[in-house]
């Protein structure tokens, strides 16, 4: 009887965790994330526009620098073979999956703010491409996968517990 009240303990405390994690995280991923960005954003644009019309005559001084920092736009797109060899710039992989909350919440983020500038993420299908899964070591949805140009992994990490562009840019190797 013992065996059977500890597996039974086991099984509970697995699935309270489990269900305690989807509700965390999905109280975790705050609206605070889209803001900052906006505000970030509205502050860079500001900047340039303060920078060109206070410095007409010294425009070599404020534009370089503007254009070093103001990359190429970020996107955020679904995966499909040959597309990492046929896009420039840093690449991220997102294996998301439909039924889980957490990818939904960076889902909407990154649909709300968009990818950051400089790099593409490519929305990849957790259940689906298990080809994918096992070729970068992923375990659970959530996880995010920075890759080179030729689509070998640099870095990765889980946002299970902060799905939220912010977390996705702090994580950027």
């Amino acid at each position: 009887m013992p065996t059977r009240t500890s597996a039974t303990a086991a099984l509970l405390l697995t699935a309270g965790l489990v269900l305690s994690g989807c509700a965390a995280a999905s109280d975790a991923a705050s609206p605070t994330a889209s803001p900052a960005m906006s505000d970030e954003a509205m502050s860079d644009e500001t900047t340039e526009t303060m920078s060109e019309s206070e410095s007409m005559g010294d425009e070599s001084m404020t534009e370089e620098p503007m254009a070093e920092e103001s990359m190429t736009a970020g996107a955020y797109v679904d995966y499909t073979d040959g597309v990492i060899e046929a896009t420039s710039g840093d690449k991220a992989l997102f294996f998301h999956a439909s039924w889980c909350p957490q990818c939904r919440a960076l889902d909407e983020d990154l649909r709300a703010s968009g990818a950051p500038d400089g790099l593409t993420v490519f929305k990849v299908d957790y259940d689906s491409r298990t080809d994918l899964r096992q070729k970068y070591g992923v375990t659970l949805q959530t996880t995010i996968v920075f890759v080179d140009d030729a689509g070998e992994a640099i870095t990765s990490t889980v946002l299970y517990d902060d799905p939220s562009v912010a977390s996705l840019i702090a994580a950027a190797p």
